[in-house]
């Protein structure tokens, strides 16, 4: 099945010049889009720049498993098992995760999780730069579904583990603030 969802989207590269040129821009550029809007959160105010902190934690926090499953399992790209078409040159490692579309679903779920609007203007960009993956012809749908999964779940979980971290500091701070008067 995975195969086949992959076979009808690339087979639609190289028809089309507009629409390569596009996917092509979106799967190698689109990443400085995202890291702009993150520069214009931080100066937008102090809670705009917790949502730019945990964005880069969980940009971060997502490399690192990418970096730890590679270690343990490979995947190999399509054109690697197969003879596809490709668009765009690649290199000949994993294909099991897309470090594309993991770090634009980290930064785009936390800034979703914060600011809605944003938030769901990010994740559409970040859907296209999964679907420009496979147009190109580096990954499967599935290595696609995957990265959105642990890169949505690697902010969900920072946005839970550092606000209850804010939590618990705001009550250590009304508990000692009596005994240093």
């Amino acid at each position: 099945m995975d195969y086949k969802i992959f076979r009808i989207i690339s087979h639609l590269a190289g028809r089309y010049s507009v629409l390569d040129m596009l996917m092509i821009l979106i799967s190698n550029k689109i990443r400085y889009l995202f890291a702009f809007v993150l520069m214009l959160m931080w100066f937008r105010g102090y809670s705009q720049r917790k949502v730019t902190v945990y964005a880069i934690i969980s940009a971060t926090f997502t490399l690192l498993i990418n970096m730890l499953i590679k270690c343990f399992y490979f995947k190999p790209r399509p054109f690697m098992k197969r003879r596809v078409g490709i668009l765009i040159p690649s290199k000949m490692n994993s294909a099991f995760l897309s470090k594309h579309t993991l770090l634009t679903t980290a930064v785009a779920t936390s800034i979703f999780l914060h600011e809605r609007v944003l938030g769901s203007v990010m994740w559409g960009l970040s859907l296209l730069t999964g679907f420009s993956r496979v147009w190109v012809g580096h990954h499967y749908p599935s290595d696609i579904t995957r990265s959105l999964f642990v890169g949505s779940l690697t902010s969900i979980i920072v946005e839970k583990v550092f606000g209850s971290l804010k939590i618990m500091n705001r009550k250590t701070k009304k508990c000692y603030a009596p005994t240093r008067k």
